[in-house]
């Protein structure tokens, strides 16, 4: 190999492979939410918002740090988590449940697609004077709401993920006298596992915007509820304040599913990738 040659492949080599002092992408993070929390304080200073409309960001952060010094806040965050996790657990467990079952049966696949496809696009949101009217603003209202929107964001990623079992694989177990819960566990699990795992984190954003979206609406307990009655209280920095906070919590919880993906599929191959890369 000639030198040229070997330099062109030095050259391509390092192109793929940027430089270890390149700037870390939680740093370009970090600089562009100071860039977005200095375009909002001044805006209302230079005038283009009137401040009792959006106040600064200033403003709202030292709201937002006075807030998290009350016990009502954390209170109320309490209450959007309960109704997040028991909402989204259910939905889990039912589109678990009737996913395997419908894409075991090649019968209730046919049977269930039409039914699948009409009900899947309803917004939730829509089903909020039902639920008004059966639960009130109780916590069930939100409930109804999450599960309903959650469960859709499961059973398809359920359903992709039995269907993507290797047939021949499935022959084999039944060969080997396989029980159908032993093909279940040993053959359809780890492949439906990655699927499932994505529609888990998909559905836990969903559970959270519903969780909001109702307290919000219905008036269920929650942050959604604080917002509203600091929206009607004039108390306008608590209710960005708030909002802010409703923002931390869904990147908290994002970040406390992808670690939890990360580990529960730390066999599979995309998440090995991920390491080596």
């Amino acid at each position: 190999m000639s030198a040229v040659t070997m330099a062109r492949s030095k050259a391509k080599r390092t192109r793929r492979n940027p430089s270890k002092s390149a700037m870390p992408n939680g740093v370009w993070g970090l600089i562009g939410i100071l860039a977005f929390l200095g375009i909002w304080e001044l805006m209302p200073a230079l005038g283009v918002v009137q401040a009792k409309y959006l106040p600064p960001a200033s403003e709202v952060l030292r709201t937002l740090f006075a807030d998290f010094t009350l016990t009502a806040f954390w209170v109320a965050v309490g209450e959007t988590l309960l109704a997040w996790f028991i909402g989204l657990a259910i939905a889990v467990l039912l589109a678990l449940v009737l996913g395997l079952a419908i894409g075991m049966s090649s019968f209730l696949r046919r049977a269930t697609n039409s039914t699948i496809e009409f009900l899947r696009p309803i917004p939730s949101v829509a089903l909020i004077p039902l639920a008004v009217l059966m639960f009130g603003t109780k916590i069930e209202s939100s409930l109804m709401l999450i599960i309903y929107a959650c469960f859709w964001q499961v059973l398809i990623q359920v359903l992709y993920g039995v269907a993507d079992v290797d047939n021949v694989a499935m022959q084999t177990a039944r060969s080997y006298g396989f029980s159908r819960f032993q093909r279940i566990r040993d053959v359809i699990f780890p492949t439906m596992l990655p699927y499932l795992m994505t529609g888990i984190r998909l559905g836990a954003a969903v559970a959270l915007i519903l969780a909001i979206t109702a307290e919000l609406i219905i008036g269920a307990p929650g942050l959604g509820k604080e917002i509203q009655l600091a929206q009607s209280g004039g108390a306008i920095a608590g209710m960005y304040a708030l909002i802010v906070a409703t923002g931390l919590l869904g990147v908290a919880i994002n970040l406390c599913m992808r670690v939890v993906e990360r580990r529960v599929l730390s066999w599979h191959a995309s998440v090995r990738g991920e390491r080596i890369s």
